[in-house]
């Protein structure tokens, strides 16, 4: 049974991060698109443990693992308020979609 090294990690999050990136440039919807950037940003976030655990396998060193848990901490608010100007703009102009925004005068 063959391991699963670090290039298989890295090529996952290459991957993750391309589909992401064309779900954001090919989609009209806002939430996908949203959606999208946080595959994008979930992606980094398994490239930046995989080369931690890699570079840090001798040592019990945790630093690519704690600036994951900051980066996920930050992308947790930003869900919030990317959600709450989502559910504005849908109350606004019945519509989600990225059109929307270029009109969108309150």
């Amino acid at each position: 049974m063959p391991q699963v090294g670090l290039e298989h990690y890295l090529v996952t999050s290459a991957l993750l991060f391309c589909l992401g990136l064309l779900g954001t440039i090919m989609r009209r919807n806002i939430l996908i698109v949203y959606m999208s950037l946080e595959l994008m940003l979930n992606s980094a976030n398994l490239a930046l443990v995989a080369l931690t655990r890699h570079k840090d396998s001798m040592g019990d060193h945790v630093s690519g693992q704690i600036m994951v848990f900051f980066i996920i901490t930050v992308a947790a608010a930003e869900v919030a308020v990317g959600l709450a100007l989502i559910v504005a703009l849908y109350r606004r102009r019945a519509s989600a979609h990225t059109e929307d925004l270029a009109t969108l005068k309150f």
